[in-house]
């Protein structure tokens, strides 16, 4: 529930800023949308942390609902006209008209209406939603940690399915209801969805298996960073608090800590993980296209109705209110369907046939394949851009309302949307869910919770460098800076974005296959030391 409650917020985000509600443009709500999923990536190590030091997880995962449900409410204050008042004051009375016909337009004005309350609302859904994720994830494997490797792969598996199941349930009503009832309604559903994952969790309480709070080692890692790269800081550092540590009369000394030879082993592990997961951030610059410039060129192609209504009614006036438009985010579909249809196909049939015939790839090789699939995604973007730009070139356009909204869009059909969008989902079950594994199986046990949390937040790396990339291009004389579109994206150069995208990615999908070899091979040869030194034992 949580989950679809925030593809119910994040699927239509860049819609609900666009509409005239806000009048965001569309570079503007691009940006919004991918700091927001970047942000619920990138503060998972703060959920984790406190989980660790302070809360333990179930406490953490139970408070971080109830702060998902408070920042939901915010948000859905926003929707009313009373609610925009209070929040975000008047907004000025500026018409959503045509493209400007000149080539030098200036934008309405410089900063969108209402940015404060709908950044912070965002911000606090983001780190609910992260501590969510963070905490959920590994509270739900110590569920079956004991079972053995192959029931925390299946898990990953199927907590990925049962994520995609819940975007589905979202994406089906709430995006429809969205795009052609009203936001409000739509909203009001996402905040019923927190509320009913908040009281489940507290009655299933009674058969989860919980573990107190044990610390994090995070400051023994950050220490030891410091003595490998800053010997001379480190020793005036380590002489100041060998000054001030001294027990009082009747002080107890503090609770024991890891050994340094403990604190240093998982440092060396931790530092060559890094590596594996730092390449994989322009992974995520392309997936999280998926819920921002994807619907952004949506939004810009031709989007049938599903059914006509009587198009004038008894006193001869146009009719438009029952004229619904397939909901854009529903393409978001594809990727979710390929997501609910192979994770099975995976578990029960591919993955045991590869086992029996010793061909299973390794996570990192599944992570290799997965970026190699999104880099023809964000081509196969780039290719229909282009193609639409050319339409638009010629001057054949049509007008579409969705919502309140008018939309100038090209004459192809919203379809051709669907490759980019299943060679994304395929990408997701090959790097997403084997990441996933490899950072919780790879890591230390006591370090489990702390490199969940670091793979969550490279996540939100990718998905921040791309809003940092959007507001790059978007700068005078940028691809993406097209100020006399007031909401559209006809004058921008997306495909070029796209590109430019695919580049990166293919680079560091080669560097990435170098780190990966380099790291399988080192563990092969420490494999082999210690089964040779247990053969001499």
């Amino acid at each position: 529930m949580p989950r679809a409650a925030f593809f119910g917020v994040a699927a239509n985000l860049v819609l609900y800023l666009n509409s005239r509600n806000f009048r965001w443009s569309g570079e503007q709500a691009s940006r919004a949308t991918l700091v927001f999923l970047g942000a619920s990536y990138l503060l998972s190590p703060v959920g984790g942390w406190l989980a660790d030091v302070y809360l333990g997880r179930f406490r953490a995962i139970t408070l971080s609902l109830l702060l998902y449900l408070a920042a939901s409410g915010l948000l859905l204050a926003t929707i009313t006209e009373d609610g925009r008042r209070s929040f975000c004051g008047e907004m000025p009375q500026v018409p959503l008209g045509p493209p400007c016909p000149r080539s030098h337009c200036q934008s309405s004005w410089p900063s969108p209406y209402c940015a404060t309350t709908l950044y912070l609302a965002l911000l606090l859904l983001a780190l609910a939603a992260s501590s969510v994720r963070s905490n959920l994830t590994s509270f739900g494997a110590d569920q079956v940690m004991d079972l053995g490797r192959d029931a925390t792969r299946r898990f990953f598996n199927w907590l990925y399915w049962s994520i995609n199941l819940g975007a589905v349930l979202s994406l089906l009503i709430v995006a429809f209801i969205q795009q052609n009832v009203s936001f409000l309604w739509g909203y009001s559903i996402t905040v019923g969805f927190v509320g009913l994952a908040f009281f489940t969790f507290l009655f299933a309480a009674p058969v989860f298996i919980t573990k107190p709070p044990t610390g994090s080692q995070v400051s023994s890692m950050l220490k030891l960073a410091l003595q490998k790269c800053c010997p001379r800081l480190w020793r005036q550092h380590s002489a100041r608090d060998s000054e001030s540590v001294h027990l009082l009369p009747g002080q107890r000394s503090p609770q024991p800590s890891p050994s340094p030879q403990e604190d240093m082993a998982n440092f060396q592990v931790l530092v060559k993980i890094l590596p594996v997961m730092v390449t994989l951030v322009p992974y995520w610059m392309v997936y999280f296209q998926m819920q921002s410039t994807y619907v952004l060129q949506g939004l810009h192609l031709h989007i049938p109705n599903i059914f006509r209504a009587s198009p004038i009614n008894s006193s001869g006036v146009l009719r438009a209110e029952n004229n619904y438009r397939i909901p854009e985010a529903w393409l978001l579909l594809a990727n979710v369907v390929v997501v609910l249809i192979l994770v099975p196909i995976k578990d029960h049939v591919i993955d045991p046939l590869l086992l029996r015939c010793k061909l299973l790839p390794s996570a990192l090789q599944k992570m290799a394949l997965g970026m190699f699939f999104g880099f023809t995604s964000v081509i196969v973007a780039g290719v229909l851009e282009k193609e639409r730009l050319q339409y638009i070139a010629a001057n054949k356009t049509v007008s579409q309302q969705i919502g309140q909204d008018l939309y100038y869009a090209a004459p192809l059909p919203i379809w051709w949307q669907i490759p980019q969008y299943l060679l994304i989902g395929i990408s997701e079950i090959f790097a997403s869910i084997p990441g996933l594994e490899f950072a919780y199986s790879e890591a230390p046990r006591s370090m489990q919770g702390a490199i969940m949390g670091i793979f969550f937040c490279l996540s939100g790396v990718g998905s921040l460098l791309g809003s940092g990339l959007v507001a790059l291009l978007s700068l005078p004389g940028g691809w993406m800076y097209c100020p006399e579109d007031s909401g559209n994206i006809n004058k921008c150069r997306m495909d070029l974005y796209f590109f430019l995208l695919a580049g990166i990615q293919a680079v560091t999908a080669s560097l990435f296959l170098w780190i990966a070899r380099h790291y399988e091979r080192t563990g092969h040869r420490a494999a082999t030391q210690n089964s040779s030194s247990q053969d001499r034992g």
